[in-house]
């Protein structure tokens, strides 16, 4: 049978400024261990209000989120910090590398903060991760050398630095032109199909969308098939 990595029981959200307006209305459904699963819907639908809650970033919220078959509801700061730090790995737009850095230390950061392992021990886990990606030859650059596609690649190495149990991404693919968008979806399909690692991806883009495994589509605050 396969493991649930994450479900969402009933979760609604609501804004209160000035006037309460429902942001998310009863979301219910459950990810399973490899599973590629892509986020769709117009702007405005709650699709990053969602993945905000999902990644336990936002805890002001009805119902209830189950990561690792573990409720995150009525959890400290401090324990949510590191169920994010150990459990999830995140893929944003923007790349979010620090200039200042190679992009072998960048991929090492999350590694060091976790302290599971030595630094000898991280730096190591860093270039297989960059090896996987195809771009270890790039591990003593700064990542303001690197193409856009080639940064969106160390920010997904950077993800799964501490072999996270689902990776998030927010519009991975958002900021990238056709030819580096379809490395990126390689990337994240290859290591659900090798790696057997578990994706939630929201995007607006539709070609990217119907190639994962599945689609959970949102309409006003609801989902409106999965």
């Amino acid at each position: 049978m396969n493991k649930i990595v994450l479900e969402s029981r009933s979760i609604c959200k609501s804004f209160h400024d000035p006037i309460t307006i429902q942001v998310l209305n009863e979301i219910n459904f459950s990810i399973n261990r490899g599973e590629f699963v892509s986020v769709i819907g117009k702007s405005g639908c709650g699709k990053s209000t969602l993945l905000y809650i999902l990644s336990t970033m936002d805890t002001d919220y009805e119902g209830d989120l189950l990561i690792d078959g573990e409720s995150m509801v009525r959890k400290k700061e401090i324990a949510l910090a590191k169920v994010r730090n150990e459990k999830i790995g995140f893929v944003f737009q923007f790349h979010y590398l620090l200039n200042e850095f190679s992009v072998l230390k960048n991929v090492m950061l999350p590694g060091l903060k976790l302290g599971k392992y030595s630094a000898k021990e991280v730096e190591y886990r860093a270039m297989e991760k960059l090896k996987l990606l195809g771009i270890e030859k790039e591990a003593l650059k700064l990542p303001n050398q690197l193409s856009g596609g080639q940064k969106q690649r160390v920010a997904i190495a950077r993800a799964l630095i501490n072999d996270p149990l689902i990776i998030m991404g927010d519009e991975p693919t958002g900021n990238l032109d056709k030819k580096n968008s379809q490395i990126v979806f390689d990337v994240f399909k290859e290591l659900a199909i090798e790696c057997n690692q578990t994706l939630l991806i929201v995007t607006h883009d539709g070609e990217f969308a119907q190639k994962s495994d599945r689609i959970i589509e949102m309409e006003d605050g609801r989902i409106i098939r999965q």
